[in-house]
């Protein structure tokens, strides 16, 4: 009997974590990514940067910007602009669903992560509403306590 293997086998790229300290993520949803073949191969050697990325609907399309992909240093004269915005495919009622997020105050939309599924690279973009500095000093708080949480109990198991 053949080893089956799990329907999600998924490989992390890049994750965005200044996303999670900047902003409430309300919903994620997965996008396709058009790509050239020579930012593919630059993805598996290289990796991307998703530092300062977000995503623009424009009209029925939606676009992810500031995605920094390095040139692929054999690809010669088939390289393209590494900051160039690149289109994320996702069906029409997402597409108008993001839109109506967005257009109420404070909503944006921003990259999470980038990883591989069954081969072909995906981004994870969510639905963010952006925190003030009195809710990032409560989650680095709350990180903290837990972390010593955990450091606690994993001293009183030894």
């Amino acid at each position: 009997m053949a080893k089956q293997k799990s329907e999600k086998s998924e490989r992390t790229i890049a994750s965005n974590k200044r996303a999670y300290h900047e902003f409430f993520i309300d919903e994620t949803f997965e996008a396709g990514v058009v790509l050239t073949g020579t930012e593919v191969k630059s993805i598996r050697v290289n990796g991307l940067s998703l530092k300062e990325a977000y995503v623009r609907i424009d009209g029925s399309e939606a676009w992810v910007l500031g995605v920094h992909i390095k040139p692929y240093a054999q690809a010669s004269y088939n390289n393209v602009d590494p900051d160039r915005p690149r289109k994320l495919l996702l069906h029409k009622r997402q597409i108008r669903y993001l839109f109506e997020h967005v257009r109420q105050k404070g909503n944006t939309i921003v990259p999470i992560k980038v990883y591989y599924q069954r081969g072909r690279v995906k981004i994870e973009i969510g639905v963010a509403r952006g925190k003030h500095v009195y809710d990032k000093r409560a989650s680095i708080a709350k990180r903290d306590a837990d972390r010593d949480l955990e450091r606690n109990l994993k001293a009183r198991a030894q």
